[in-house]
């Protein structure tokens, strides 16, 4: 029985539909329980606001009007000490004036006849110990007077003028304690204190206010506390006993509301406390009444949950019934198998035993549609060097390769003609395609008598790598790649060079053999356009040499170009490429050179638009040594005759001098004002002409200009990134790697490591063949 139960509980769980049935059922669940628990809480809340609101607002009249009481008092009080019976009363050497004494009563009866919350007046001597009062009269030592023990009360009203508090006084005859609530001042004359005003009020019409009727007929008390928490007068139709008001103040703690329980009752707290007197002014509410129906609400929820729950069972149970009615069929298709294997687990067996031929069947063709993506993954990942071990080339070679031996491989490096020219000439869009068609090309053409398998580098770039079917055949990959490439411009409009390795032994030197197709590649800068560049036609070549005066070269050409001098700053570009011409430079020491020049062309025309795709190393790279040279020479020539038409204008002059600042001071923290103020204008002039001029801001012109800078550092030092950001005026690094990102598309770190990656790649690429061995 147990282990039925067991199995069948373990179905429930691994089967989809019957889990999917539980979460469902819970999730409802749950829900309910959500919705009858929030209606609970959010009726709760509205009910309380609704109810503490207008206790709230009845505490702030009661608590304004007690203050104004206390207030008019304090008045009567200043009004007192001012008169001058009781100047005399308190500096008369003969202090018992029967005059001085009766008009100071009948004054003092006068007041507070005019009032009907104060019940008394007194007048206290400090230095004397005398006393009158309204009505008692004058007594001449406060031991004489009933009602004097209130004039201990000097001490606490040293650093305060007026102070009310509630004193206890003996009931004449009964021995009893009366409360009082009692106003005191002091009197100040030449600026000591010589005695004490204590006015006593009626206290019934003191809190006569109090007694406003309630917004509701539920039960609360309110009290009014002094500052020490003492109660000074409560009324209310609900008990609430002194521990239970200890319990909220210290619960409330400040707070305006607040609710909390007490022997078993929830009740309800609202509080308010007088800036003038500093009492608090409480009212107590007991909520048991008010929350009885959203109680019963939030209970009836909750039965209907669990109905809920108790529906979903019954669905899975019946859901069971149905589900293992197939055992008895699965036994009997089973029944000449060992019936071990005939169990509870086997309910699904036939829809499993389907999906699982479907799945792999399915996978088969995946594999067989992905395998040629994997495949030229793989090459561009030896290509980029994000692959690099040798256990992992290999296994994934016998993974994707299976129809290849362990025959020699050549790699073909193939490259679109005058890349610039290509991509203005062809919509954006279709750039894949019309390289897809070219992979196609190649494979249709070679494929009886090679194995082709091509990848797409990006750009301009293709990588094809072949293996002979035939032996024979080995030296001609050349030949065949020619062949497949001279009918691209009859089907394309466009042409295509490349550059083909020697044939290496295994797939572990396909490095080496995308390095030398490269090579060769490049020495289309000389050849031409439409070749194919075997690398043993070129390996015996010399290495790149360095060009020491390649910074005088670009220092001269920014100063004749900005000088407007065309003629001669072509002069200084025909030089150079006169020397590359004749003494056969290495195609990279003649990259490197161009580089530097459109380096130089782009940050002499910074900020001014181009067409096309713009000057790019991806782009000249492409071109035939001639057609660089006519590229850079329509540049140059544009740039001097702008510059030209710029010199005699003033505008044209204060924004050179403004930016021959800015690039003095890239390391410094100047603002547009400084800037102006060096080229001798207003900051609103500057900014204006300096867009006028040169199509930018000054802001982001002298951002560019930092940016520029922060390249080279990047590139030719090794200075950290903070470092680098100091050295063009950015106190803070990640302000700079934001900027920079924000100009550059890429974070300074990655920006030299991709660089450098590729001086290097390019350095180990310019290697011979015997060297690179």
């Amino acid at each position: 029985m147990t282990r039925s139960f067991l199995k069948w509980l373990k179905f429930n769980f691994t089967n989809s539909q019957t889990r999917l049935l539980l979460i469902l059922t819970i999730i409802v669940f749950m829900i309910i329980i959500a919705v009858g628990m929030t209606t609970y809480y959010s009726a709760k809340s509205v009910l309380q606001q609704e109810l503490s609101e207008p206790q709230h607002q009845m505490l702030l009249i009661s608590m304004n009007d007690i203050d104004e009481v206390i207030q008019e008092s304090d008045k009567i009080a200043v009004k007192i000490a001012l008169n001058s019976n009781v100047y005399k009363f308190l500096t008369n050497e003969e202090q018992g004036s029967y005059r001085n004494i009766t008009e100071l009563v009948q004054f003092l009866g006068t007041i507070i006849s005019s009032t009907s919350y104060i019940k008394s007046a007194y007048i206290y001597d400090m230095e004397r110990d005398s006393i009158v009062a309204f009505p008692q009269g004058y007594s001449s030592n406060k031991l004489n007077f009933l009602d004097s023990g209130w004039v201990g009360v000097a001490a606490e009203l040293e650093d305060r003028p007026m102070l009310v508090k509630q004193r206890e006084i003996a009931a004449a005859g009964s021995g009893k304690s009366v409360s009082h609530i009692t106003l005191y001042r002091k009197i100040m004359l030449a600026g000591q204190p010589k005695g004490i005003i204590a006015i006593n009020f009626k206290t019934e019409q003191m809190f006569r206010h109090m007694l406003l009727s309630s917004v509701s007929d539920l039960d609360s008390h309110r009290f009014i506390l002094d500052n020490n928490n003492n109660p000074l007068y409560d009324l209310g139709n609900y008990a609430v006993g002194e521990d239970a008001v200890a319990q909220v103040l210290t619960q409330l703690e400040g707070e305006k509301l607040g609710e909390f329980n007490h022997e078993g009752k929830l009740l309800l707290a609202t509080q308010t406390i007088s800036p003038y007197t500093g009492w608090r002014y409480l009212s107590v509410i007991s909520q048991e009444s008010l929350l009885a129906n959203a109680q019963k609400i939030r209970d009836i929820v909750f039965v209907v949950s669990l109905l809920a729950l108790g529906a979903g069972t019954v669905a899975i149970s019946f859901y069971n019934t149905a589900a293992f009615r197939p055992v008895r069929r699965m036994r009997q298709l089973l029944s000449g198998y060992d019936r071990e294997w005939i169990n509870l687990e086997l309910i699904d067996l036939e829809k499993i035993t389907g999906q699982l031929l479907t799945d792999h069947a399915q996978q088969a063709i995946n594999l067989r549609q992905t395998l040629p993506e994997a495949s030229s993954k793989f090459l561009m990942d030896i290509y980029t060097g994000n692959m690099t071990g040798n256990r992992e080339i290999g296994e994934k070679w016998s993974r994707y390769f299976k129809d290849w031996n362990d025959e020699p491989l050549a790699v073909a490096i193939l490259s679109i003609d005058d890349y610039q020219a290509w991509c203005e000439k062809f919509k954006k869009s279709d750039h894949s395609l019309l390289k897809f068609a070219i992979a196609n090309i190649i494979a249709e053409l070679l494929s009886g008598q090679w194995r082709v398998l091509s990848a797409d580098l990006g750009r301009d770039r293709m990588l094809v790598m072949l293996q002979p079917l035939d032996l024979s055949r080995a030296s001609l990959a050349a030949l065949a790649i020619g062949e497949a490439l001279s009918g691209i411009p009859h089907l394309l409009k466009f042409q295509v060079s490349a550059g083909v390795s020697e044939y290496h032994e295994g797939f572990m030197r396909l490095h080496q053999a995308m390095l030398e197709a490269e090579i060769a590649l490049d020495y289309r800068l000389y050849l031409g356009y439409e070749r194919v560049i075997p690398y043993e036609e070129i390996s015996s070549n010399p290495l790149p040499e360095s060009t020491a005066e390649e910074h005088e070269v670009m220092v001269k050409l920014t100063e004749t170009i900005e000088a407007g001098n065309g003629d001669e700053a072509l002069k200084v570009l025909n030089h150079m490429f006169i020397r590359i011409r004749d003494e056969k430079w290495h195609p990279s020491s003649v990259q490197t050179f161009m580089e530097s020049v459109v380096m130089t062309l782009e940050r002499i025309r910074l900020n001014r638009e181009t067409n096309g795709c713009g000057i790019e190393m991806s782009g000249l790279r492409t071109m035939h040594l001639e057609a660089v040279w006519y590229l850079l020479k329509k540049q140059v020539e544009t740039l001097a005759e702008w510059f030209g038409s710029q010199q005699l204008r003033k505008d044209f002059v204060l924004c050179q001098q403004m930016i021959a600042f800015m690039n003095n001071h890239l390391e410094d923290s100047v603002g547009i004002q400084e800037i102006a103020e060096h080229a001798g204008i207003s900051t609103s002039l500057a900014s204006q002409l300096f867009k006028q001029e040169m199509n930018d801001t000054i802001h982001g012109y002298f951002t560019k200009l930092r940016m520029e800078q922060a390249c080279k550092l990047l590139l030719d030092t090794d200075y950290r990134i903070s470092e680098i950001a100091s050295m063009v005026g950015y106190q803070h690094e990640n302000s700079f790697i934001r900027v920079y990102r924000k100009y550059k598309d890429v974070t300074p770190g990655k920006y030299r490591e991709m660089m450098r990656s590729r001086r290097d790649s390019l350095s180990e690429s310019e290697l011979p063949y015997d060297r690179l061995m």
